[in-house]
Order: C-alpha cells, then structure tokens, then sequence
C-alpha cells in the first residue's frame, strides 16, 4: 500500500492529476483499496460496477467479448473523458436491482481519482490511467470472501458465471501483466 502511495506522490510532484486503475478478481480487495487511497488521498472514487451492461446490451455475442460485461463505452464516455477536461460532470449509475439507471452522481475531479473494479483495464480504458494496480486473491480466499459477503446462492453465480468471465477477460487482455504494480489482496 505504501509502494502504491508513493508511487502516487511521485506522480503528483510532476503533473496536476493522476488517474489510477485498481483492477483484479472478484473479492479480491479492490474496494477496500480504493477507499483506503480515498482516505489518505482525499480521491474521487469510481466503481466499474456502477456500469453493468443494460438489459438490451446482454447479448450472447457481448458476452463472448473478454471483458464484455461491463458498460466499458458508456463508462468512457461519461468518466473518463470529463475526468481529462478537469471539470464538473456526472455520470448515472446502473441499478442491477432494478436493471435500470438509478442516481446521477455529481463528481467535481481531484488530484487523485481511482476506478476500482474488474474490467477496469479493459484494451479500451487502460490508455486513459496514469498508475495501474492488479490484486491478485487465491481462489480459496476469493470464495471464503464471497460466501461471507454474498452468501451460498450468490455464491454459486460467481463460481458459474462471473469468475470465469473476470478469468476468460484476464487471459485474452492480459490484464495483470499490462498493469503498473500487483499488489496481494490477501
């Protein structure tokens, strides 16, 4: 973690803003990271799961799309490109309870801004981050972790569908590889 802020620090003595990815598995920590960066950053703080795709978008054929499953254009479009003009936006969130957009939320930029979530270095995304930052999880851990947060029947929805999606995304992009820093999520 300290590698990470430094690393950010570093960054922030020679440009304005720094935009960090903190991409990696299911459970594996990327949330706690981003707020711990919010925290002593004092950063913005953008979910990739605030960008599920639309009902009309979950077709077979985007589902085959490493990294798919995720609004990555929607999420270009209404963050990262306003993040890059340094002035207020809003972006609408996505709902999955009700499979619809819920609140808009009002973002003035800072100096730090993290995206948290996997696909978050999606081949379209990646060239819009200063720093990026993989969490790795053993697959023990990340299913300990999603049966005490998600319980058994959520469980069983991330083992069939979600981790070999995040899986099937890590290998054809190469995600990890691509990314600045690992870091154990463990």
């Amino acid at each position: 973690m300290e590698c990470l802020i430094d690393r950010i620090r570093a960054l922030l003595d020679r440009q304005p803003c720094v935009t960090v990815a903190i991409e990696g598995g299911s459970a594996s920590g990327k949330t706690t990271l981003a707020a711990r960066l919010q925290k002593e950053l004092d950063a913005n703080v953008f979910h990739m799961d605030d960008f599920f795709l639309q009902p009309h978008q979950r077709t077979a054929e985007r589902f085959r799309e490493p990294g798919g499953n995720v609004d990555y254009e929607r999420f270009l479009q209404e963050v990262l490109l306003p993040l890059q003009k340094g002035e207020p936006f809003s972006y609408r969130v996505f709902d999955c309870s009700v499979m619809d957009f819920g609140k808009s939320v009002q973002v003035t930029p800072r100096r730090v801004n993290v995206v948290e979530g996997a696909y978050s270095m999606h081949p379209a995304l990646a060239p819009y981050y200063d720093l990026s930052v993989f969490v790795t999880i053993s697959p023990d851990t990340q299913r300990e972790r999603i049966l005490r947060r998600n319980g058994e029947r959520m469980l069983r929805r991330f083992l069939d569908e979600w981790i070999p999606l995040e899986m099937h995304y890590f290998t054809a992009t190469q995600a990890a590889q691509r990314c600045t820093l690992r870091i154990k999520g463990e």
